[in-house]
């Protein structure tokens, strides 16, 4: 508890992800969850605080707005109902914040727009801008025109991914559950809660069960992994549940609510974790052991002499995998080489690259500033 509360005490800047199952019912949104949490993010912004809400619902509200009944719908019925009820989303959490002369903006994100550093960048530089209006942005996933290839997977991991992008303080993720269990409650009625989890281990994974959200595409395990994410940075999350009257007041004045996730020793910078969240490799270079030891043991850059193969093909300023002789992810980063380059150089030494290029060319490969090790990546089932 009192760890709990010295971590709270540092927080300026907060992240609070609302989930479908929050806000939405059988009877499509619920007002009075809305305005609930409106007046309570309105409150912290008056205190001076700095609140980024990420809001799932479009897709239920869109189900609920058309008459559709609950079944499976395809892709391309997923994004018209995100389109037709996004607009229902953001006008409803709209209203419920200018009872408190609370003003609210909306972002839209796809994972491309987070991939691109520029878009990385300009996409951060208008979440700051807001926040220094003393805006509330409302940040959901553009479902409209995401296909799986480009989506987050859902809102868990996109609110963790504005952690990083905006450099919040805490993430709060508040759930139709009301903390993690040992066991999956909806199978398991006399698990126990538990409240505090000081590292991410095996053991806590297996808690998070496979079962999604009621309404969701997350569920447990996914929240586990946005805990993973920003825990790495530095950042404490916390799963609390959504619908508690005041839940945000409570946790900060200092009540045992919810599942608190402590983090540990940042081991990303956020430049870092940009790589780690957002690239995706478009080739593979199979390394030696000797690079690999080099990679995990003693932080250094990946140097042509170390690679054995380059698979793929690949323009200078990729992200690559890099992967041991028996195909296991070692690393991934930013390769200074095209796929055809390195072809020529592999295995060579580093004061044989210009006379094998005809140039002069940096020694590394990937320098370690742009290398992220495989412990830190997030892995997409």
């Amino acid at each position: 508890m009192q760890e709990r509360c010295l971590y709270l005490r540092k927080v300026f800047r907060l992240v609070v992800k609302v989930g479908s199952a929050v806000i939405t019912g059988q009877d499509g949104l619920e007002r009075s969850v809305i305005e609930n949490l409106a007046s309570e993010l309105s409150r912290f912004c008056r205190q001076g605080y700095e609140v980024l809400l990420v809001s799932s619902g479009a897709i239920a509200c869109g189900r609920k707005k058309m008459g559709f009944p609950r079944r499976i719908f395809s892709l391309s019925e997923k994004q018209a109902l995100a389109a037709t009820g996004q607009a229902s989303l953001i006008q409803f959490w709209e209203e419920a914040l200018e009872k408190y002369a609370q003003k609210a903006a909306q972002i839209l994100l796809t994972r491309t727009d987070l991939e691109d550093r520029k878009r990385y960048l300009l996409a951060r530089n208008t979440l700051q801008t807001l926040l220094n209006w003393r805006v509330i942005p409302i940040i959901n996933e553009n479902d409209t025109v995401s296909v799986e290839e480009i989506q987050f997977g859902d809102n868990d991991l996109l609110a963790a991914m504005v952690v990083g992008l905006i450099q919040a303080d805490l993430l709060v993720c508040l759930s139709d559950v009301d903390a993690l269990y040992e066991k999956d409650p909806r199978e398991a009625p006399e698990a126990k809660r538990i409240r505090f989890v000081s590292k991410i281990d095996p053991e806590i994974e297996a808690m998070a069960g496979k079962r999604p959200g009621r309404f969701g595409r997350g569920g447990m395990v996914s929240k586990i992994r946005a805990a993973k994410m920003v825990t790495s940075l530095g950042i404490p999350m916390i799963i609390a549940p959504g619908r508690e009257p005041l839940v945000l007041e409570r946790i900060f004045a200092g009540e045992e609510i919810g599942t608190f996730f402590a983090p540990h020793k940042p081991s990303l910078t956020a430049r870092k974790f940009w790589i780690a969240y957002h690239q995706k490799p478009t080739g593979t270079l199979i390394l030696d052991q000797g690079a690999v030891k080099a990679l995990q043991q003693k932080g250094c850059s990946l140097l042509p002499a170390g690679i054995k193969e380059v698979q793929g093909d690949f323009p200078p300023g990729a992200c690559v995998a890099c992967c041991d002789e028996t195909g296991r992810l070692v690393a991934m980063g930013f390769s200074n080489y095209s796929s055809g380059e390195l072809r020529r150089i592999l295995g060579r030494h580093s004061r044989e690259i210009s006379r094998l290029l005809g140039t002069q060319r940096k020694e590394e490969v990937i320098h370690r500033d742009n290398l992220v090790l495989a412990d830190n990546l997030y892995q997409k089932e």
